[in-house]
């Protein structure tokens, strides 16, 4: 194999690939990126086994050819190149790198140790714009559970349905659950759970604009755009019916500047236990006060003003999840919405002026109370 490249282009494929490599593994090919000489460019791919990226890359190739070499090594002499144009080739089992004054040889390892790709078929897939996947995936994949016990819950359900695309994440404590129109390609109707890492590689690597294709192949789920592709394996299992835990007829509501709720709500936690970080919050017609008391630590009191519809409540919050979802929400205001004491609270942006509002909703269940 032997190729020219310019350093721009090659550290730029290297860093989105290099984000797929395993920090530690078993496997030393895993360590490496998979270098394939492809008509007028170089494809340059990545996989911990579960996430896969592949980036194909212009370049003048000489001699085709495939070779593996060390990922993390070659990201960080690309990074400290000259700007110039590099040549690289291929000397039996190792690399060696060219740039100006610079020579580099690297151990790699043959082609045929690294793991195969899935394969899935784009063709028979649909499209989606770049812009409303992203806006899904980063309202809800935040939500996801790290606890191992559920492993159906360290995923974000993607449900394509009924004209519309939908995510939805929870641990349990929370959830976010987003809905957007579909495009006229999306005639199918299908759900699966995809890891959050894989998520993570689709927003680093895709734009607003981009068209994305997604395709499934059994339990592989391909995103496509441009020269770029993320493949990931699937999580199996049925996710639970999210849609029973969604209160429909909560009656007291609050309107809230959010900035002014998410400072609040940081000044009290402060003084919030270290285990449980429950906070008290009296929702009352024009403000909600804010009490912390902590015996070994001691106590905060805070007010805010709102506007409120419903009856007197007092609740209570992990502050931590309470400012997560403030922070996803992203309007200026936001609607809080409760039944009772005991049951979820629902927390959704209000869009502002002729803003189009986004179908999107929080819940936050409640800790109890202990006076």
């Amino acid at each position: 194999m032997n190729f020219t490249i310019t350093r721009q282009n090659l550290h730029q494929g290297l860093a989105a690939v290099s984000a797929s490599i395993p920090s530690k593994t078993t496997l030393p090919v895993l360590s490496n990126i998979l270098f394939e000489t492809a008509g007028d460019g170089i494809r340059m791919s990545g996989t911990d086994l579960d996430v896969s990226v592949r980036l194909q890359v212009p370049a003048e190739v000489k001699e085709g050819g495939a070779l593996t070499a060390p990922g993390k090594k070659l990201q960080e002499i690309a990074r400290e190149l000259p700007d110039e144009m590099v040549e690289i080739a291929t000397r039996g089992d190792q690399i060696e790198l060219r740039c100006g004054r610079s020579r580099f040889k690297l151990n790699g390892l043959p082609s045929d140790d690294f793991p195969q790709l899935p394969q899935v078929d784009f063709g028979s897939g649909w499209s989606a714009a770049g812009k409303d996947l992203l806006s899904l995936v980063r309202h809800t994949a935040f939500a996801v559970s790290t606890e191992e016990s559920r492993p159906v819950l360290n995923g974000v359900l993607w449900e394509v349905r009924d004209g519309e695309m939908r995510m939805v994440a929870t641990n349990g404590h929370r959830l976010a659950r987003m809905r957007i129109p579909a495009g006229p390609s999306v005639e199918t109707t299908t759900q699966f759970i995809v890891p959050p890492a894989a998520l993570q590689q689709v927003q680093r690597l895709f734009k607003e604009e981009d068209q994305v294709t997604v395709a499934r192949e059994q339990n592989h789920l391909g995103f496509k755009a441009g020269n770029a592709e993320v493949y990931t394996r699937l999580i199996e299992g049925t996710y639970p019916n999210y849609e029973q835990v969604i209160p429909k007829d909560n009656d007291k509501s609050a309107v809230i500047q959010r900035k002014l709720l998410e400072s609040a709500v940081r000044r009290v936690a402060a003084v919030a236990s270290d285990q449980t970080h429950r906070i008290r919050l009296e929702f009352g017609p024009s403000r909600v006060l804010f009490n912390v008391l902590t015996p070994d630590l001691g106590e905060a009191h805070d007010e805010i003003e709102i506007s409120y519809e419903g009856d007197p409540i007092t609740i209570g919050f992990n502050a931590n999840y309470l400012l997560e979802v403030l922070r996803y929400v992203g309007t200026d205001e936001v609607k809080m919405s409760f039944k009772a004491p005991e049951r979820a609270a629902v927390v959704e942006p209000l869009a502002s002026g002729d803003a189009e509002p986004l179908d999107y909703l929080c819940l936050v269940m409640p800790l109890r109370l202990v006076d």
